[in-house]
This record gives structure tokens, C-alpha cells and sequence, in this order.
């Protein structure tokens, strides 16, 4: 057995089952689950009519680069929702399996064995996304955490050591941000690139809730701003995915863009790893990004939900609306992030997730204690419905 899965911690969710043992919801009340970031919005017929159109197509195996016309249909999407941004399809454009599994092989590319004793090191803002801590630990690294905090919630780069800088190899982001919502800026993205430049590492950007924003405030991605700072993408690559976007969390469709040497790399090591996409998949894959209308009815319908939930909760809490995404990112008044999602469970069969199980304890504390995350992907009545019973009980 290899012994590095020992280093694996539980997955949040498992940690919210097991915190809730010996719990119960009042009886003969619905659950209302706003604790997973599981779109619940209908799949849209222009995605599922090109999934059985293709069917027949089954017989074939795929190809790990895929179809030319979804790298094609990739491109062209990026450079519209992205102020004309070119890549080129055939080497810097590579379909996957989602965000999620990208996110973790790719890890095993960039990593490189053990030097000296010393093992390479994974940035990760914290809290985050726990498959960036399992895909370094697996790969053999460590991992490193910069603590993101109130008011703005973004990663601070200054808490990392100069002695861990110099053995990183690979940085994640996350923008928008899971759980808290923030963007980064044209100005986080140049600090970040200096020290890249500084410390020549690579960049992953995990950009799977670009989409879900508010007005016309389009979330600015790395590889965009990259190009307006006039550098190359060269050591920074870009993960996408369908699952929110187009609700099609059970497609399992994404891609990945950028640095072409990388995605070269990245592209052998998935022949070996046989994570092709099947063609029926890539098929509707292409319907969704070559289609903006399900995406604006997509995002009209979070944005009815943000507008009527968050004036709610603002009759007790402290918060306000994410710069984008689904997510909440709610202060508990007490600070006990545990036993307010307890409470709420026991009281009203309402789920959410303490933010400690979204975070790691570090000399500084732990960044999440003290908030829960609501995932607003419930039908707008319900998630009315919630806010108001979860005010009621904290009055």
C-alpha cells in the first residue's frame, strides 16, 4: 500500500457527517442541503440534445487530446469571455474530466522527486479547495498554506517564508475564490507574478466559478491578465471546467490552457493515466461553450437568489455579497462555526458547512473558524426560506 495515502485527512464532508452523529433534524422536516456546491439548476436542453445525438459514437475509443473541435470550440470561447485572448488550440488548449481530476494529475507533472532531502513544496491558500493538499501529498510534496482573512479574504503571500519560497514549485489559486467569493485583481495577479519571476515556480489557477458573477463585472482570469501585463502565459495554466457554468456537475467536463511545454507534459502523462474524454462527452461539451444563453439564465437565477437571500440575513449578520460565485461566506456571531451548523441541523434540517473543515490550523489559527459556507444552489424559495428560518433562530 503506498504509504503517502496515510498522509491523506478526511474530506469536509466526511467531517460534517461524522461532527453530526448522534443528531437529528426535527422529525418529518425536509433537509435543505446548502452545504455542497452541487449546482441543482436544470441541465440545459441545447447540452443534453447534443449528448444523445451522439451517442452512436460510443463504439470509438477518444482520443487524450481530444476532438479538434472542442480544443476549437475552447479557444474560441476563451478569447470572447476573455477581451480577445488567443491560444492556440492544438498546443496550449487540453480537454479533462472536469477541474477537480485536472487539478490533481496535473500536480503529479509538475512535481519532481526528492533533492537533497528536501521535498518540493505546494502553496495553497487557506482555506481551500482539499484537493490541492491531496494532490501534493500524494505527489510526494509539501504543502504550505497562506492564511486568507477578512476584509478581503485573499491569500497572504508575505506569511510565506523566504526558505519555503525557494523550494516551491507549484503555487495555487483559486479565483473566484471557494468559500469566501473574492476575485482577485488586475494588482494581485502582478504581485503574484513577480514572484513567479522571482521564484520560478508555476502557477495553477482554478478558475471553475468564473462564470457566476454579478452585473457586468466579469472576473478577470490568469491567463487574461497575464496578457494584459504583457507577459506570456510561460509557467501558468489555466483550469475551467462545465459543472457550474452550464450545470453539468455529473458531465465531467473541463479543460485546461496555457503554457504549452506544460500542457505537452501534462498531455503524455494522461495518455498513460487514460483519462480520455469519451466522445458523446466531448460532443456536448462543445454545445455548451459554443452557447452563452444558458449561462446568462444560469447566472440571472443566482443573482435573483444573492438579491433576496443576503438583505435577509443581513437582519443579523454582518455580511454582504461574494464578488462572485454561489457561496456565502457567513461571520457567526459567536464564533463557534460548529455549533451554529449543529444547531441549525438539529433545529431546522438546514446543512452548511463549518468553515474550520474548509481550513488547516497553522501557527496563525485556523482561517475558517468562526464562518460557515452556504451554498446557494437550492430553488430560490428554498433558499428564501432558509435564510429567514436561520435568523429567526439566531435572534
Amino acid at each position: 500500500m503506498n504509504p503517502l495515502l496515510n498522509r491523506l485527512q478526511p474530506y469536509p464532508f466526511a467531517r460534517l457527517r461524522e461532527a453530526m452523529q448522534g443528531i437529528e433534524p426535527p422529525q418529518g422536516m425536509k433537509p435543505v442541503p446548502l452545504h455542497i456546491g452541487e449546482p441543482k439548476h436544470t441541465t440545459p436542453k441545447v447540452i443534453t440534445d447534443a449528448l444523445t445525438a451522439s451517442l452512436g459514437e460510443l463504439e470509438q475509443y477518444p482520443l487524450s487530446a481530444g476532438l479538434p473541435e472542442l480544443r476549437q470550440a475552447c479557444a474560441d470561447w476563451a478569447k470572447r469571455r476573455y477581451n480577445g485572448l488567443v491560444l492556440n488550440p492544438d498546443t496550449e488548449i487540453l480537454p479533462v474530466l472536469g477541474s477537480r481530476e485536472a487539478l490533481f494529475s496535473f500536480t503529479q507533472v509538475v512535481l519532481e522527486p526528492v533533492s537533497d532531502g528536501l521535498k518540493p513544496v505546494v502553496v495553497s491558500p487557506n482555506p481551500f479547495y482539499q484537493i490541492y493538499e491531496g494532490a501534493a501529498l500524494l505527489g510526494g510534496g509539501e504543502i504550505y498554506f497562506a492564511d486568507c482573512n477578512a476584509p478581503d479574504f485573499m491569500p497572504d503571500w508575505a506569511q510565506v517564508p523566504e526558505h519555503i519560497w525557494q523550494r516551491t514549485r507549484l503555487v495555487f489559486v483559486c479565483s473566484p475564490n471557494n468559500p469566501s467569493g473574492s476575485v482577485m485583481q488586475l494588482d494581485d495577479w502582478k504581485e503574484l507574478f513577480a514572484l513567479q519571476d522571482k521564484y520560478d515556480f508555476v502557477i495553477a489557477s482554478d478558475e471553475c466559478y468564473s462564470e457566476i458573477y454579478f452585473g457586468d463585472d466579469k472576473p478577470i482570469g490568469g491567463l487574461q491578465a497575464a496578457a494584459q501585463l504583457g507577459r506570456s502565459n510561460k509557467g501558468l495554466v489555466m483550469f475551467t471546467s462545465l459543472s457550474k457554468r452550464s450545470n453539468v456537475p455529473g458531465l465531467r467536463s473541463g479543460f485546461v490552457a496555457g503554457d504549452a511545454e506544460l500542457l505537452k507534459a501534462f498531455l503524455l502523462y494522461r495518455t498513460y493515466h487514460g483519462s480520455a474524454m469519451g466522445v458523446p462527452i466531448q460532443r456536448a461539451s462543445i454545445a455548451a461553450w459554443n452557447d452563452e444563453e444558458h449561462v446568462n439564465d444560469n447566472r440571472r437565477l443566482y443573482q435573483e437568489k444573492f438579491e433576496k437571500v443576503v438583505p435577509i440575513l443581513q437582519q443579523k449578520f454582518d455580511v454582504g455579497m461574494p464578488d462572485a460565485s454561489f457561496y456565502i461566506w457567513l461571520k457567526v456571531s459567536d464564533g463557534d462555526d460548529l455549533a451554529f451548523a449543529r444547531k441549525l441541523w438539529r433545529e431546522a434540517a438546514i446543512q452548511v458547512l463549518p468553515g474550520r473543515f474548509l481550513a488547516r490550523d497553522t501557527e496563525r489559527g485556523n482561517p475558517g473558524k468562526g464562518y460557515v459556507r452556504i451554498a446557494l444552489v437550492a430553488d430560490v424559495e428554498e433558499c428564501v426560506r432558509a435564510a429567514e428560518t436561520i435568523v429567526a433562530l439566531c435572534r
